[in-house]
């Protein structure tokens, strides 16, 4: 989790904008009051650390002060570039996402008559406004956390029953405050599981993907053996706590064979298939994942 540590703004284009402290944010618009709000790039975001480390070798300490280099938000606790277009953050009140990494600098811009270079066309991040809000100085700057669902249904993929597992499993997640970013439903098949688990995870990289159904005796169900396929490190005891607590609901749990593990930077979890269980596990779990994820994210302590 990151803090804002700055909230500028500037009347004017081409003006150096100052630090205000605190701010109202428009949904699809940027800051009130700002310039540049209501263009492409609705809100600007640099790094407090990168700033930082530019301060320090500029030789120009005095004149780079918050809003030097046109930045709206401040924020600290995060490598901003590093992060993947679609990524979303809460601010305050507000909610932002991603846009743009990096930009064209303006020619002869103040910040490279003083120190020789600007670090906005490399370190500076725009975002868009998805919902409005109050920021400040000092408030939270948290990522949102990303999800991905795989249902594996032959009888769902032919059409003959509705997915009712993963629509309910993307709603949960969506009210527990994550970004779902991708929902599929696949063929009982474990090649097919193993490939989906590959793609999503390398090119989406949600926090968590997690699959629904699959998990049982039948000659059919190879969504276990797929997961560890696609795993680069065990991860076990999530579905041991699982079953667990499952058992402690139904003695059926014990025939379950879901594993979890952990790909890149994605945690795959595997889930019953009924619309029950789901709800059951998923709230079991949540609490305890969120601390998991920020671990693995490096957002968090060990």
């Amino acid at each position: 989790m990151g803090k804002i540590m700055a909230v500028c703004i500037s009347g004017k284009k081409g003006v150096r904008k100052e630090d205000i402290g605190t701010c109202r944010i428009i949904e699809d618009h940027g800051l009130e009051k700002d310039a540049h709000a209501g263009s492409s790039r609705q809100v600007s975001l640099l790094s407090y650390e990168a700033v930082e480390e530019f301060r320090a070798k500029s030789g120009a300490k005095d004149l780079i002060t918050p809003g030097a280099f046109g930045e709206n938000l401040l924020v600290s606790g995060y490598d901003l570039p590093g992060l993947a277009i679609g990524t979303r953050f809460t601010a305050g009140d507000a909610v932002l996402e991603i846009t743009q990494i990096g930009k064209t600098c303006h020619t002869g811009c103040e910040i490279s008559k003083i120190a020789g270079e600007c670090i906005m066309p490399r370190q500076g991040v725009f975002a868009k406004v998805l919902k409005g809000g109050t920021v400040s100085m000092g408030d939270d700057f948290k990522r949102v956390h990303t999800a991905a669902v795989i249902t594996s249904s032959d009888r769902s993929f032919a059409g003959e029953r509705e997915d009712e597992s993963g629509p309910l499993m993307a709603d949960i997640l969506s009210s527990a405050g994550y970004n779902v970013i991708e929902s599929v439903l696949i063929p009982d098949d474990e090649e097919r599981a193993y490939e989906e688990l590959v793609r999503i995870s390398d090119e989406k990289m949600p926090d968590v993907l997690f699959t629904t159904g699959g998990t049982g005796f039948s000659p059919r169900d190879h969504m276990p053996e797929a997961t560890l396929r696609a795993g680069h490190r065990n991860a076990p005891g999530i579905s041991e706590a699982i079953r667990a607590y499952s058992l402690s609901l139904t003695p059926r749990a014990m025939l379950s064979r879901a594993a979890s593990v952990i790909r890149g930077k994605s945690i795959i979890i595997n889930l019953p298939g009924s619309p029950k269980a789901v709800r059951e596990c998923l709230e079991y779990i949540l609490p305890v994942l969120e601390h998991g994820i920020g671990i693995l994210s490096g957002e968090a302590d060990g």
